[in-house]
């Protein structure tokens, strides 16, 4: 017989199998225990309470409580309860795979994350405050799938203000981060007759396997020091592109090849999208604008609250051509119809109060000195690194000298404790690509960074002895 019943609130499911109810109730116990349902410290109800609960007479709820407490399994203190023993591992169990990673990488200078402890919590919890308190019931129930227009018309506001995007709110669609709104657009290529999406050199690999899930065909654009060589495009239907600060090289498209890339998408009808990744990180020169502003009817511009807030939010948008805005409405609506509406409201007010523009303004000092701190140190190391990418963004590349190998250091980071990723990770032929490290230097809490820097000159120091 199955029986379900509350336990502090939580319900919980068991099996009670046979006709001996006692025997029944002490191994349904068991595997709860066992199989960690029933977590230790977790304070079970009266004999009485499971009793009524159960359907079943007192004494044997009591009587099976008294033989799993001889048995190790529970423990009964007066005036506590009976409660699930805290059990000891077994003597030669070891720890899982997850366990030794992070044992042995205590500092983290891997990019595409900021100081998650520096996330503005209590200017965040008031914005919250204030959004719900004017809010209408209404705007918690199933809303357009575009996003609730608080945050459209923020954002509209926002982007032209601060990166030249032009649109209005009908343009925009909120979405859960760029992985999201990237599926979305790969999706409506696919359904619309695109073949292929040309991408850069060097590009989280993540992005690479959404297009290829939604039917797309990769080509590749090589990347030199002034960005994706857009004459490369051929026949591409679209193309995938970082201008502001090509992630993870770091060097921003240049001037004729931004026009060169939008008379390619008004000759061929090719759509253009633009991630503007970490693109009001900039540093040794006024940020540059984004290419949408070029031609809004050719370019879908992505951005998100991840590097600038937290990813952890999952709060991205996407502006779209006109012609664009329907398909894509329609495949959001099959993906999961809205994103948060109460993260949605917050982030609205926190742009519309400024909080959102002083947070920016405030990491951006603060990135800048790590920045710097980074290079400094880089350069008393006697390995000969050059660093590159630095203008803007929330990484660094360091480029190694020929003949050192990027996954050995990588090795030797991990063994001082330190994770680090080598642009490897990024490149469409992991085997052609000149030995480099990328190095976020914005993810580690302040009181760590200067650690982890240390660590890396370290490593780096030892290589350049060791070679």
């Amino acid at each position: 017989m199955t029986k379900k019943w509350a336990i502090s609130g939580v319900d919980l499911h068991l099996d009670l199998k046979g006709t001996r109810v006692r025997a029944a109730l002490e191994s349904a116990l068991r595997e709860a225990v066992s199989g960690g349902r029933l977590r230790p410290g977790t304070r079970l109800p009266s004999s009485r309470a499971l009793a009524a609960d159960l359907g079943i007479a007192r004494n044997t709820v009591a009587d099976a409580y008294g033989q799993l407490v001889a048995e190790g399994w529970l423990t009964a203190v007066r005036g506590s309860g009976t409660r699930v023993a805290r059990r000891p591992a077994p003597a030669d169990s070891t720890p899982a795979p997850e366990a030794v990673i992070l044992a042995q990488t205590r500092y983290d200078l891997c990019p595409g994350a900021p100081d998650l402890s520096a996330f503005p919590r209590s200017a965040w919890l008031a914005a919250a405050r204030r959004a719900l308190s004017v809010a209408s019931c209404d705007t918690l129930g199933y809303s357009d799938p575009r996003g609730l227009p608080e945050l459209r018309r923020a954002l509209a506001d926002y982007l032209g203000r601060a990166r030249g995007v032009r649109a209005g709110p009908e343009h925009i669609v909120i979405c859960c981060g760029f992985t999201q709104g990237f599926w979305l657009l790969c999706r409506v290529l696919r359904a619309s007759g695109a073949t292929t999406l040309a991408v850069e050199q060097f590009i989280q690999q993540g992005t690479c396997q959404a297009a290829k899930e939604n039917g797309l065909t990769l080509t590749t654009l090589r990347v030199d020091e002034r960005g994706a060589r857009v004459s490369e495009l051929g026949a591409a239907d679209a193309v995938l592109l970082t201008p502001a600060h090509q992630f993870p090289l770091g060097v921003p498209l240049a001037a004729r090849r931004r026009a060169q890339v939008v008379e390619w998408a008004l000759d061929t009808g090719g759509l253009i999208i633009e991630d503007d990744y970490d693109g009001e990180f900039r540093y040794d020169r006024h940020p540059l604008g984004s290419l949408q502003g070029l031609s809004p009817e050719q370019i879908v511009y992505a951005g998100t609250a991840s590097k600038a807030l937290a990813p952890g939010l999952r709060l991205g948008w996407l502006v779209l051509p006109g012609r664009l805005i329907d398909e894509v409405c329609a495949a959001k609506t099959l993906a999961d119809r809205n994103t948060g509406a109460i993260d949605q409201l917050t982030l609205a007010e926190f742009i519309v109060s400024g909080a959102y523009d002083r947070h920016i303004r405030r990491s951006r000092l603060i990135y800048r000195r790590r920045r710097d701190r980074l290079v400094t140190a880089l350069k008393r190391d006697t390995l000969g690194v050059r660093i590159s990418g630095i203008a803007a963004g929330l990484h660094a590349l360091v480029e190694l000298p020929p003949g050192h190998d990027e996954q050995h250091i990588i090795a030797r980071a991990a063994d001082h404790g330190l994770a680090l990723l080598g642009l490897g990770t990024y490149a469409k032929d992991p085997h052609n690509h000149p030995p480099a490290l990328v190095v976020g230097y914005a993810k580690p809490p302040e009181h760590a960074y200067t650690s982890a820097v240390a660590r890396l000159s370290a490593v780096l120091a030892e290589a350049a002895r060791s070679s």
